[in-house]
């Protein structure tokens, strides 16, 4: 196993992951030291079975919430423990085996060598990826770099990436949304506001079958409906910070 990072860990929110979590929790501790899971009010018997796995491994931390919070939630709770530890920097990954666990250590060390940014995966999708997701995170893309007079957001939805935690705590204890599926798109959003550069790198990413495992809690109308809320008064706050993005835009093209 890797040394233990006093300044960057892995966070894998997780809520009824299905049959890969435990391998994708392997891969990860594989790659990095430490790694924490936030179970969000999963009712699969995970937290059980992840909860054995840490018993054994000093460089594992799960984290039990007692109710379905949503990933951005989740995400909250991980980070806010890691900064009370003293960590400045958190990978995101998913517990169901989609994200590329043998990069983490390729993330962490751009992140380390310019910890004032964020560092997003950017997909490269296999042939089995559903062309409805991967077509319809166009719009979910356009809108974000319009949102950010194109800062340079690869992908807004891509939840593979690393976060200074102080920037994100603050932002989401600022207001009252990114608490679940619209969290990935909005965090980056709102850190570009808050002058956080993103760097891109690329990420394969893998959807798996129901009968490889693969689990999804996405519902096409709920979620998308949820995502143009958030667009909608993202737009609404963009409106309003104009003035103050161009002049940035201006000043660093200089």
């Amino acid at each position: 196993m890797p040394a233990a990072s006093t300044s960057h860990l892995v966070l894998i929110p997780s809520y009824n992951p299905g049959s890969r979590v435990l391998s994708t929790v392997l891969a990860a501790r594989a790659q990095w030291t430490p790694v924490w899971v936030v179970v969000d009010g999963s009712t699969d018997g995970s937290a059980e079975q992840l909860q054995a796995l840490a018993a054994s491994d000093d460089g594992l931390k799960i984290v039990v919430l007692p109710e379905n919070r949503g990933k951005g939630a989740a995400v909250l709770e991980g980070i806010t423990l890691a900064a009370a530890a003293g960590f400045s920097h958190a990978l995101t990954m998913d517990s169901d085996g989609q994200h590329p666990a043998d990069l983490i250590p390729r993330f962490m060390s751009v992140s380390q060598a310019q910890p004032e940014a964020m560092v997003l995966g950017k997909p490269v999708f296999d042939a089995g990826a559903p062309a409805l997701r991967v077509n319809g995170r166009k719009v979910s893309n356009g809108w974000a770099n319009l949102e950010t007079l194109w800062m340079g957001i690869g992908d807004s939805l891509y939840g593979f990436r690393v976060y200074p935690v102080r920037p994100l705590i603050e932002i989401m204890q600022a207001n009252r949304f990114m608490r679940r599926f619209d969290f990935d798109p909005e965090a980056v959003v709102r850190l570009c506001w808050a002058g956080v550069r993103p760097i891109n790198i690329d990420a394969p990413v893998r959807y798996f079958r129901a009968d490889e495992g693969g689990i999804s809690h996405f519902r096409y109308l709920r979620d998308n409906a949820l995502l143009t809320w958030m667009h909608t008064r993202l737009f609404l706050g963009f409106a309003i910070r104009f003035p103050r993005l161009l002049l940035r835009r201006l000043l660093d093209s200089i």
